[in-house]
């Protein structure tokens, strides 16, 4: 072979190779450097109330308030009918605020939204409050009528007129309907009627004996610990703080004598985790005191207990988790939290 034939022959397969690493690289060496991508915000949503009608009164017989707006969330308490509340938000539930300053998120069916306006005259017209725990609205003025709504006690709706021996009555929503006078009385009555002594609180907790604890209930159809203990006061015209948690933090305390002598009956008694020099208390649980060492109280059901060993009601749990009793009555209208509706500023 001639040197002139090889250096051809040699040009020709490094012209092959450089073609073979260029279609290798091209790719690469066109590739465009990566754009730096823009990181969105995330759209804050719009839970305002923009219509002006941040007001509301509870529409149903019991109103669930739940910690989240969905029917799957955890239940966080309970508002009755007639209740004023203030509307704070809108996440296709409504979160409101109740009387007691609680908090929760309500399904739209829950509650009648109402403009400032509407729901001061609300609050001025003539009601009456359901005195029985369980009663039924119909729609004329027999009880063989059709069924506009349940009632619990507690309740209240516009009175509007009296049939026989029915009231005519209006719900928040504009429903009409008739309740008998022997489940509901009007409230300027029955505040007149009313007594708010120990003797009087005791007798109407001992009403619900056996009704069921349901977690964060506060009405006739299921009760926790403290929905109880709120339950008993409202029914006597009265709002306290929601949670026993709360209910440590107003009235008289008072440390409890081994002997039970410096607690009388109607005083709140609390239960839960004592202290230690690593951490605070923990109340978890409150009854009330019946004296001679018996209380009264949601666990399980409403049901007496007793913190005397020989009683054949003894509770040993809740002896061993006894903390200390509160003292409210006397401080009704007189303390921040505790008052008559005709005081607390949602009901004027």
């Amino acid at each position: 072979m001639t040197k002139k034939k090889l250096l051809l022959m040699m040009c020709g397969v490094s012209l092959l190779t450089a073609l073979v690493v260029l279609a290798i690289m091209l790719p690469f060496v066109l590739k465009e450097e990566p754009q730096q991508t823009a990181v969105e915000e995330p759209v804050q949503k719009d839970t305002a109330i923009h219509d002006g009608k941040d007001y509301a009164v509870v529409n149903l017989s019991v109103c669930n308030l739940r910690e989240t707006p969905n029917f799957t969330a955890e239940m966080s308490t309970q508002a009755l009918m007639g209740m004023p509340v203030k509307v704070l938000a809108f996440d296709t539930w409504y979160q409101v605020q109740t009387p007691d300053d609680y908090t929760g998120w309500v399904h739209p069916v829950g509650i009648w939204r109402m403009t400032k306006a509407e729901y001061d005259a609300w609050n001025k017209a003539d009601k009456v409050t359901v005195t029985k725990h369980f009663g039924t609205v119909y729609a004329e003025a027999n009880d063989a009528s059709a069924t506009v709504s349940d009632v619990v006690a507690g309740d209240r709706l516009k009175l509007t007129g009296k049939k026989g021996s029915f009231y005519q009555v209006e719900f928040p929503d504009g429903r009409t309907g008739f309740v008998s006078d022997k489940v509901a009385q009007p409230i300027n009555e029955w505040r007149k009627a009313l007594k708010q002594d120990a003797a009087s609180l005791i007798e109407t907790a001992y009403t619900m004996m056996g009704f069921p604890y349901m977690w964060a209930g506060t009405s006739s159809k299921g009760m926790d610990c403290s929905g109880y203990i709120r339950n008993i006061y409202y029914m006597h015209d009265m709002i306290i703080p929601r949670d026993a948690s709360q209910m440590v933090k107003v009235g008289q305390h008072i440390e409890i004598a081994p002997d039970y002598s410096n607690i009388e009956p109607g005083d709140l008694i609390f239960f839960g985790r004592k202290a230690t020099p690593e951490r605070k208390e923990g109340v978890s649980h409150v009854g009330m005191y019946l004296g001679n060492g018996r209380f009264i109280h949601s666990q399980g059901n409403v049901h007496v207990s007793s913190l005397l060993p020989d009683d054949e009601l003894f509770d040993e749990m809740n002896l061993n988790r006894l903390l200390y009793a509160v003292r409210i009555l006397p401080y009704i209208n007189k303390e921040a939290g505790l008052n008559t509706t005709d005081k607390n500023p949602y009901y004027n």
